[in-house]
């Protein structure tokens, strides 16, 4: 089947779509709501795309048509004018359709959850937390993308872990590339020979798991509530207002006590537990589709060491893609787009690489 062939039937399909939305009583069934919006959502740029390309065609035969009958000198010189300008813009239309038609993962338009933790390094694992913590803050905020803090277990020095909710357009898109180990290379604050420190941190970038689409069985989880310890004030130690979830079949532990109403706490930490054992289902596909393609940048490994940030070369490095920048003084307050615009365009080049063989 050729590549218009398939646009064709991606036409085809979209107005398929279209049809079924117009119709007012799908509002009554919201999971089909749902998928008939995501589905159409997906392959809307697609057909804009084909929309226009198809009226540039069009130009151009129509122009090629003049030039071919038209007598007139003054006219034809508009056709070739008209002919030339076309013809550039074909290519990079192609090109691009050929990107809007590798396959899709059905996760991109997600929302998702960052959780990041301190690694091997001590204090100063913990305080490159807070740094990629303000790193991953400052570029959100450059693409629109709002992160609400779900929790934080601070450490002297810094942070042991990090919880964030991101919401925004294609967030998981942007972000799922992020998951695995990060290294930093630094004098710390406290060498006074000036040696350089290796240390570590995980950073886990999980799908919101949608209710309509995931539900999590809470025959399966036990719920313990205890008194919250550590620091605090007025009613921490006090109540029994610290949660722990426990998902049996997989032993998954989620422990929350930052807020003092339990019941906030508990939604806290089933939101935390839904979005891991969701999670692990797509980490698990992951892997397959890891196996059938090589070359793809996983988003499963979390134990995948996949960057170093070494700072007294102020030299950043992808080692999934062979990636080097000497640009880590923007890139740790917040410069990431080089860094993930060059992973996207790996992954593009790999599927249009497998589509071609």
């Amino acid at each position: 089947m050729s590549m218009f062939d398939k646009l064709d039937e991606v036409v085809k399909r979209f107005e398929e779509l279209t049809e079924k939305l117009a119709d007012p009583t799908i509002y009554d069934r919201q999971k089909e709501f749902k998928q008939v919006s995501e589905e159409r959502g997906s392959i809307e740029d697609l057909v804009n795309c084909y929309q226009i390309y198809r009226k540039i065609k069009g130009d151009l035969d129509g122009a090629k048509e003049i030039l071919a009958e038209e007598k007139d000198e003054e006219m034809r010189e508009m056709a070739k004018e008209e002919i030339s300008e076309y013809e550039g813009q074909i290519p990079g239309l192609e090109e691009e359709l050929r990107l809007l038609l590798l396959p899709k993962d059905p996760l991109d338009s997600k929302n998702c959850m960052v959780e990041l933790r301190a690694g091997a390094g001590g204090d100063e694992s913990s305080i490159f937390v807070g740094d990629i913590w303000r790193m991953y803050k400052n570029y959100w905020s450059t693409l629109g993308f709002k992160a609400e803090l779900v929790s934080a277990s601070e450490s002297d020095s810094g942070y042991k872990e990090v919880i964030l909710n991101v919401v925004g357009d294609k967030v998981y898109s942007v972000m799922k590339y992020e998951s695995g180990v990060h290294r930093v290379q630094r004098v710390p604050e406290t060498e006074s020979q000036g040696r350089v420190h290796t240390s570590t941190i995980t950073v886990a970038v999980m799908p919101e798991a949608d209710e309509v689409e995931f539900e999590l069985n809470m025959n399966e989880v036990r719920i313990d509530v205890y008194r919250s310890g550590g620091k605090g004030g007025q009613s921490v130690n006090t109540t029994d207002s610290a949660v722990r979830v426990v998902h049996e079949p997989t032993q998954t532990i989620v422990a929350i006590q930052d807020e003092k109403s339990q019941l906030k706490n508990k939604e806290k930490a089933l939101k935390i537990l839904r979005n891991r054992i969701f999670d692990r289902m797509v980490q698990a596909a992951h892997d397959i589709e890891s196996a059938e393609r090589k070359g793809l940048v996983g988003t499963g490994d979390r134990s995948e060491r996949i960057r170093t940030y070494n700072f007294p070369q102020g030299r950043l490095t992808d080692h999934r893609i062979g990636l080097t920048l000497y640009s880590l003084d923007k890139i740790i307050e917040g410069d990431l787009a080089p860094v993930t615009n060059a992973l996207v365009a790996h992954n593009q080049a790999q599927l249009l690489k497998g589509a071609d063989e």
